[in-house]
């Protein structure tokens, strides 16, 4: 049986360890130092803002989910942007997604949020089937970063 809970301290080096699995599926760069340190911070420190959803079978995390809330200028309103999603490649295909994006859809209603947001790499063909079966739609932008 999957249970999807909310992370809590002892479980930051399976959500580094996540991280990880995470960045490589999606080509980019491993995380670099001192992310357990800032992620710490963020998920359980006195300004936490960040969310992290564990999904779990058989006392194994088998994926993980992270959220933060944002705000849309254009629609002046608060949503909850989700920046990962993951699952281990032998959780894939089995509704555990599901799971995950339930929990995320709640955690949302439970902030008092209206929407949920996200976004996945072009190429990643299955990610984009899964949200569109769950109804999500998608804008086509250009996603920027400067380093500063």
């Amino acid at each position: 049986m999957t249970a999807v809970r909310a992370a809590g301290r002892a479980d930051l080096p399976t959500i580094l360890e996540l991280i990880v699995e995470h960045a490589e599926y999606e080509r980019a760069p491993a995380p670099g130092p001192g992310l357990a340190q800032r992620l710490d911070a963020l998920l359980f420190g006195p300004a936490a803002r960040l969310h992290c959803l564990l999904a779990e079978q058989a006392d194994e995390v088998i994926g993980y989910a992270t959220c933060s809330p944002e705000i849309s200028t254009w629609d002046g309103w608060e949503y909850l942007h989700m920046d990962c999603l993951y699952l281990r490649p032998q959780a894939r295909g089995h509704g555990i997604g599901q799971l995950l994006m339930d929990a995320v859809l709640h955690r949302a209603r439970t902030l008092g949020m209206v929407q949920v947001q996200w976004q996945t790499p072009t190429w990643n063909e299955g990610a984009i089937r899964f949200y569109r079966r769950l109804g999500a739609t998608a804008a086509d932008k250009i996603r920027f970063t400067q380093a500063l």
